[in-house]
């Protein structure tokens, strides 16, 4: 078969486990496209696309990575990617966001609604809750593609919400 492969892995994390499932990959001939990584609590994610060579199936990418001591326990799940391997234009990467303070639930929905209206894209996203003195910190980075003529509004509307949360907002342009 010759296509595109959507590889996600759920598992423990330990050193070595990109090395390992990106040698492995490149062993079977795959070229690797966008590919993201977490670690999540003791645990990692790993998604990633990648183009499969002619002859090389799915099902033979998923029996060789099941091979791989550091994914003997994984969730492992190999599929056909059945959108577009490049980006859009509303996938590139404009601003960066830095949000910090203290923890409460909701505050990814608060700071992200308010987006959609000016037609800007989360691209990429990170949160981390740390402990600290004061209970939980909050950590929030955003990647984000915002069209130019909203840009300014959109950054400080998002600016405002992170002031009305208690919460700091650093953020910085692209390019």
């Amino acid at each position: 078969m010759h296509g595109t492969a959507l590889i996600s892995i759920i598992c423990e994390d330990n050193p070595g486990l990109i090395a390992e499932v990106t040698g492995r990959l490149f062993d079977l001939g795959l070229n690797l496209g966008d590919t993201t990584f977490a670690v999540l609590g003791g645990g990692a994610e790993f998604t990633l696309v990648a183009k499969l060579p002619k002859g090389t199936s799915l099902s033979d990418v998923e029996k060789e990575l099941r091979t791989l001591s550091l994914l003997k326990d994984a969730k492992l799940t190999v599929s056909n990617f059945q959108y577009r391997e490049s980006h859009s234009e509303q996938a590139h990467i404009t601003h960066r966001i830095e949000i910090t303070g203290d923890d409460s639930p909701g505050l990814i929905a608060r700071l992200s609604e308010a987006l959609p209206k000016f037609g800007a894209n989360i691209v990429r996203l990170n949160s981390e809750s740390v402990p600290s003195e004061s209970g939980a910190r909050f950590l929030l980075r955003m990647a984000l593609a915002v069209p130019a003529a909203k840009a300014a509004t959109c950054m400080a509307t998002i600016a405002n919400t992170a002031s009305q949360l208690n919460l700091k907002c650093h953020w910085q342009q692209v390019g």
